[in-house]
């Protein structure tokens, strides 16, 4: 009697990426050290667990199976502290237990949870266990900001990209959630229309302005209640031992992709509001279609180092109020 493996997640399993490991895994030519990225920390974890589970577990010796994250040749990195960082002296602990040998298993696996999360301390360190790989050891790094990661760790590592249902998960929303996604992206076009349209008294200004805040709030709301949704529809699928750590990690991976998408969508509305603008040859929107989108591509960049969200929306809008109003 053999140990069934652990399954993947169901919208991955039987996918293209997915077959390519595990015909590799079959062959025994995984690579040394894979690089897990997409946009749900969750869905990441459950593909790193269950690579793990492969790995580590022998399915004709069920009596000697233990659950990846149990398994005594399961080492695992994650951030700490109220920066959430991985520092350097959690990095060389896990480097000294992947350099012993393997306990009951032929190898030894290493889980970086949110990888993009190293100091630069931790990641230097990191990166000369990538030149110089521990024998029999792989190495799962599982991250939703890949570009965040040193250049050198990232060409040292085999890409898998795993799409994840962020999307899928706001059209299976509740009615209230979507329409309220609908109406924020419509009220960012109207509030764009009244700036490109200009202003004739000072009233209208003064409304301009105030729309900044109310846009802002409507971008917080809907973050929220997407973010909450997700949660509620991913948390019943979540390992059982997953700990409280874990499930922070995964929320937050969930809240991080719906504000990226809620930017991509903001990127969307404004070329489409400029582009009907440019058919009808008004020559000026090129030029601030430019603008507005520089300024949202560095705002969320600046997101990515823990800049306020509030406070990356409020700048975006207010730099638009120069950007496109006419006077």
């Amino acid at each position: 009697m053999s140990a069934a493996p652990l399954p993947w997640p169901a919208a991955l399993d039987g996918t293209p990426t997915v077959a390519v490991i595990e015909r590799a895994l079959e062959r025994r030519r995984l690579a040394h050290s894979l690089l897990l990225h997409g946009e749900n920390l969750g869905t990441l974890a459950t593909v790193a667990h269950a690579i793990a589970d492969r790995l580590l577990n022998d399915p004709r010796q069920p009596s000697q199976y233990f659950p990846p994250k149990q398994h005594p040749d399961f080492y695992a990195l994650r951030p700490a502290g109220k920066m959430r960082q991985i520092g350097a002296e959690a990095t060389r602990d896990l480097i000294g237990k992947m350099q012993i040998s393997a306990n009951i298993s032929p190898r030894k696996v290493a889980v970086i949870y949110e990888a993009d999360r190293m100091n630069t301390a931790a990641a230097n360190i990191f990166l000369k266990t990538l030149e110089e790989p521990t024998p029999s050891t792989t190495i799962l790094l599982i991250t939703t900001r890949p570009y965040s990661l040193l250049p050198t760790i990232r060409s040292r590592c085999l890409h898998f990209r795993f799409t994840d249902s962020i999307s899928e998960a706001l059209a299976d929303a509740d009615d209230a959630t979507r329409e309220l996604w609908k109406a924020t992206r419509a009220g960012y076009a109207a509030w764009l229309g009244q700036l490109s349209a200009g202003v004739t008294e000072k009233r209208a200004v003064a409304d301009q302005v105030m729309g900044v805040y109310g846009l802002v709030t409507r971008f917080n709301a809907v973050i929220a209640a997407a973010t909450e949704t997700i949660w509620q529809a991913q948390k019943p699928k979540l390992p059982e031992d997953m700990d409280a750590d874990e499930q922070v990690a995964i929320e937050t991976g969930i809240a991080n992709g719906v504000r990226q998408k809620l930017f991509i969508e903001l990127e969307h509305t404004t070329r489409a509001f400029a582009q009907e603008r440019l058919k009808a040859g008004d020559e000026s929107m090129r030029r601030s279609l430019t603008a507005a989108i520089e300024k949202l591509e560095h705002n969320a960049g600046l997101l990515r180092l823990n800049l306020n969200e509030a406070a990356a929306f409020e700048d975006f809008l207010l730099s638009s109020l120069r950007i496109w109003a006419k006077r």
